[in-house]
């Protein structure tokens, strides 16, 4: 079996998915983030537009881990992060040379020991939770420091750049670094898929799928259930004033989004928000958008007879041009 793919971050800005997918691509990998809880700046946007045009998907976290603890905090910070994704392929954890000299830039030596016991700890962490685990890194780092043995307690994402595969136990091989696709503008990774992970995933019941869930469709993500609409958290946000901003309470955001610490929400994470409410203002009647694909939000305000300035202020945007195809917000 060889499945052909690629791995992208916030470094390849924004990539037009419909192309990459047209161009014979059958799964991505995408930066979910780094570090403790750093989100890739890409990631939503590529997330939200591969499981809209059907491209499977799965996603690295890089380590700048200096503790196991640490490890099992960036895997927290990992999935708070794809909570609301649909992921067909692993959650991998992505140790390389550059997290060996980040922690040594904080006076910590990374020893193979402390390496592989912070990818056990970080994947533990991920499959307790109900994903599939994986970890990332070369041939020289895999010798070093986390030993062949691994490969067989955890799947393997193996990044060796040559043309000839060697046989190492792996189940995605990265074989360039400077591969050339329609719809992304520079270098980008390539990959090699060996072995079907969404079926594996999917009859394992992981990654919150179930053997008997379909594919991913190309149709367009369904709207929101009933009951509720969605709001991207941002930079700054707190539970309680997303809660007078729509009407609504600590407590009801809490149980509707099984928050169990309303002091820990985290920018770009979907919080699920009870619409049957009529808002801070006390007005009746509020309404609600779900952005399409090439939606701009000007374009929106224009449609709706309101400006840019009211649907950030309302929505809690940040950036007016940063919103993200199946992002419901607030119209009024």
């Amino acid at each position: 079996m060889s499945i052909k793919g690629l791995d992208v971050s916030e470094f390849q800005g924004e990539v037009d998915w419909e192309k990459v997918k047209a161009a014979g691509y059958q799964f991505a990998m995408i930066r979910a983030g780094y570090g403790y809880n750093t989100v890739d700046r890409q990631f939503h946007r590529n997330a939200s537009e591969c499981n809209r045009i059907g491209l499977p998907i799965g996603v690295y976290w890089f380590c700048y881990a200096l503790t196991p603890e640490i490890a099992a905090q960036e895997a927290e910070g990992c999935l708070n992060t794809i909570s609301a994704c649909r992921l067909d392929y692993p959650v991998c954890y992505d140790i390389e040379q550059a997290s060996v000299d980040y922690a040594k830039g904080q006076g910590v030596t990374v020893t193979p020991a402390l390496a592989k016991q912070l990818v056990q700890s970080f994947c533990n962490k991920i499959e307790k939770n109900g994903y599939f685990a994986m970890f990332y890194t070369n041939r020289n780092f895999l010798d070093t420091y986390i030993g062949a043995a691994m490969t067989t307690r955890y799947a393997y994402w193996y990044a060796r750049y040559t043309d000839t595969y060697d046989g190492t136990n792996c189940g995605i091989w990265q074989y360039s670094s400077t591969g050339s696709i329609p719809g992304i503008s520079g270098n980008v990774d390539l990959d090699i898929g060996y072995k079907d992970y969404p079926a594996i995933i999917r009859a394992a019941g992981l990654n919150h799928l179930s053997g008997s869930s379909p594919a991913p469709s190309p149709s367009p993500s369904p709207a929101p259930s009933a009951g509720y609409i969605t709001y991207v958290i941002q930079p700054g946000d707190t539970l309680s004033g997303i809660a007078l901003r729509y009407g609504t309470t600590v407590a009801a955001l809490t149980a509707l989004n099984g928050i169990s610490d309303p002091d820990k929400i985290y920018a770009g994470n979907t919080l699920k928000v009870p619409e049957n409410t009529s808002g801070n203002s006390g007005s009746s009647g509020a309404s609600y958008y779900t952005i399409q694909s090439g939606d701009t939000l000007s374009g929106i305000a224009l449609r709706f007879g309101t400006t840019v300035a009211a649907l950030a202020s309302l929505n809690g945007i940040s950036d007016p041009d940063k919103i993200y195809a199946d992002q419901t917000i607030r119209i009024r």
